[in-house]
């Protein structure tokens, strides 16, 4: 009887509650509850917009219906249980020494025998029950244990609908954030490029007036070379006469060259040097607001990054690659000579000499200084939780990966392809990272002078951990209390 009953609620486990056949083609909606794909789709009459469930009346879109595989297999189970049930085959009742049937139970042996197994010296001493007594315990301890997980289950399925909420409560205040931000930014370099014009304007018309002012002077020049040049072979060819020619109308001829004597070219139209003084100063003007304004840089992001709180960053020895040694308190490592016999864990890095930060972040806004002293060949910065341990890792944000990094004499940001940094690397670096925003910034601890950002987005929206690798053998990093 216990086993009928067993079987019976098996089948209304896998048993639509629309149409109360078997599930056919079974169908998972986001709140967990299953139905026949066909069934699901006619109660829905063909709607367009959101639908709700038919159990729990939670609504969604109507496009997102999951394959429950797992449910069609215990449809396939009950129907050849009660295929089973219906021949009662010999096989499955009878003991396969004895051919007598199993209706007796051992506790010690906890399998079912016959009445004469139980008579056997091999279960002389044990505890032997009816068989249906036992398939009542054990129902009843499964029935508990279902009961226990379906409960954990609906506690699952409420903590993943509060999470979601608060993470898209999170994304759409990062996005108003994002916006404020871009539109800010494309103000400034609106009257940025107004200015640009403006001066570009100012230069071309300046341009045309002092050509215009060239031109007119050039003319002037020309004509009054034109007049000397005339007078000059008039009076060479004056001179080059006989007395008795050279002497008639010699008056008149001095008077017409003391007339045409050259006269000097004006100077610059007052209007136009004025105008090109008050040019001079808009231009001064312009560059000391355009210094201010990067001058109030550092002391802007300064004032951005104080709303970080210091990490207590502590490696995780279990994430260091063989070749890395670090300190008992896990605040130093360095490259060693040889790789150490350590358990090659899912967690290590087994080719690239990296390692991770015992504590991961989620969310809220963390810094951390690594002081990398005057080594050669390091990098730091932050990686997601999934990044790659095994084999070759490409150090990109592509990878999982953000950071900064000095080798070969190079100091460069690992972007793909690489971002050559101005600066030299400084002594200590101070890592901030913004979860909220998705964003990692580098600055130089000593200066706070910034050296590099990823802009906001670029993290994803998983556990991120700190991260160093190192190349060199003759580096040492220190995490800074």
């Amino acid at each position: 009887m216990a086993a009928a009953n067993t079987v019976k609620k098996l089948q209304d486990e896998v048993t639509c509650s629309i149409c109360l056949e078997y599930f056919n083609d079974p169908v998972a909606l986001d709140c967990d509850h299953s139905f026949c794909r066909a069934c699901i789709t006619q109660s829905w009459g063909g709607l367009t917009t959101d639908v709700s469930c038919p159990q729990c009346r939670r609504t969604f879109a109507q496009g997102n219906l999951r394959p429950n595989r797992q449910l069609r297999s215990f449809v396939d189970m009950a129907r050849e249980l009660q295929s089973q049930a219906g021949r009662e085959p010999a096989s499955g009742r009878l003991c396969e020494k004895h051919q007598e049937p199993l209706k007796l139970f051992c506790r010690e042996d906890e399998i079912p025998i016959c009445v004469v197994c139980d008579r056997s010296k091999g279960h002389r001493g044990h505890t032997v029950i009816p068989a249906e007594e036992a398939v009542e315990e054990f129902q009843e301890k499964l029935q508990a244990q279902l009961k226990t997980l379906r409960a954990e289950r609906e506690k699952l399925l409420g903590l993943k609908v509060s999470r979601e909420e608060t993470s898209q409560k999170y994304l759409k205040r990062t996005q108003v954030e994002r916006q404020k931000i871009v539109a800010e930014f494309q103000q400034l370099r609106q009257f940025l490029e107004k200015q640009e014009r403006f001066l570009l304007a100012q230069l071309q018309k300046l341009d045309k007036e002092l050509v215009r002012l060239q031109t007119d002077t050039v003319t002037k020049l020309s004509e009054q070379i034109s007049r000397l040049s005339k007078r000059i072979r008039e009076l060479e060819g004056k001179c080059q006469k006989p007395a008795s020619e050279f002497l008639q109308d010699v008056r008149s001829t001095l008077s017409r060259c003391e007339e045409g004597q050259a006269q000097q070219p004006e100077e610059m139209a007052p209007q136009l040097e004025e105008q090109v003084r008050g040019f001079s100063q808009k231009v001064i003007v312009l560059s000391e607001t355009l210094r201010e304004f990067k001058d109030t840089l550092p002391v802007a992001l300064e004032k951005a990054l104080t709303a970080h709180r210091p990490a207590n960053v502590i490696l995780d020895p279990d994430t260091a690659h063989p070749q890395l040694v670090l300190s008992e308190d896990g605040k130093r490592v360095r490259l060693g000579n040889t790789r150490q016999p350590l358990p090659d864990i899912r967690e290590r890095f087994d080719s690239v000499s990296c390692v991770l930060g015992r504590e991961g972040f989620t969310s809220g806004r963390h810094y951390w200084e690594v002081e990398v002293g005057d080594g050669q060949y390091w990098a730091v910065g932050v990686a997601r939780e999934s990044v790659k341990r095994k084999g070759g890792i490409s150090l990109s944000p592509k990878e999982g990966i953000w950071a900064v990094g000095w080798w070969g004499g190079q100091f460069r940001a690992l972007t793909d392809p690489r971002t050559p940094l101005p600066l030299s690397p400084p002594s200590r670096i101070r890592v901030y990272l913004d979860c909220d925003w998705g964003l990692v910034t580098f600055i130089d601890a000593a200066a706070k002078a910034s050296i590099f950002t990823f802009p906001p987005g670029s993290l994803p929206g998983e556990r991120i951990r700190p991260w160093i690798r190192m190349r060199g053998t003759d580096t040492e990093l220190r995490l800074c209390p």
